[in-house]
């Protein structure tokens, strides 16, 4: 999350200068056939952006980001402003345990240890004044509630568009794991792989 990106295309882009552009990682597949001069297929929905746009002529597109974690839309990022709509870092027993997803950064009640439900007013946080997202917005405040009136119907369109697909990061097998390393067969040290059988990932958190 948050990391910049550097294009470098002598001739195309001049140099030094600084773009604001929200991207990610979807948007490589559509900016990659852009700049081959191909469309994007037309029998499924794309959601990766343009960039070329913002590179080469410094527009700015305010798209919006969705998080989601498992089936679960966990937050939206739109302009300057993040709202999420459940918390949750880790469980207690993993915490308990010494398993800590955010050392040093606990915030009550953003960094919960149970799944916590803020879907009617969902926490707002300022990116450029809060990068850290440690402190809300007030609820009462105008700037919260001109928020919330930008970002709902961007959420509501976004969940009736929605088609679900199959995971296809959700997806764990013992047989692809790293079981011959270089160099492994020097030491005789290789690791015959197992049986290839795919499953859905349990994660505990």
């Amino acid at each position: 999350m948050r990391e910049p990106a550097i294009v470098w295309w002598p001739g195309h882009i001049a140099t030094g200068q600084v773009s604001h552009q929200l991207g990610s990682i979807m948007d490589l597949f559509t900016t990659s056939l852009s700049l081959a001069g191909l469309e994007p297929p037309s029998d499924r929905v794309i959601d990766g952006l343009d960039l070329l746009p913002s590179m080469l002529q410094g527009q700015l597109v305010d798209r919006p980001i969705f998080y989601y974690r498992g089936n679960t839309l966990m937050a939206v990022t739109l302009g300057q402003y993040k709202a999420h709509f459940w918390t949750w870092t880790n469980s207690w027993e993993e915490f308990k345990q010494g398993i800590d997803f955010c050392p040093g950064q606990n915030v009550s009640g953003v960094t919960t240890h149970t799944q916590e439900e803020h879907t009617k007013l969902p926490l707002v946080f300022h990116l450029g004044r809060d990068p850290g997202e440690k402190y809300p917005l007030s609820f009462a405040s105008t700037e919260y509630l001109d928020v919330l009136r930008r970002i709902t119907p961007v959420v509501q369109q976004h969940q009736e568009a929605l088609v679900p697909g199959q995971p296809q990061l959700n997806v764990c097998n013992q047989a692809v794991m790293n079981w011959t390393p270089p160099g492994c067969e020097k030491l005789g040290k290789c690791l015959t792989p197992p049986e290839s059988v795919p499953k859905k990932c349990f994660w505990p958190h």
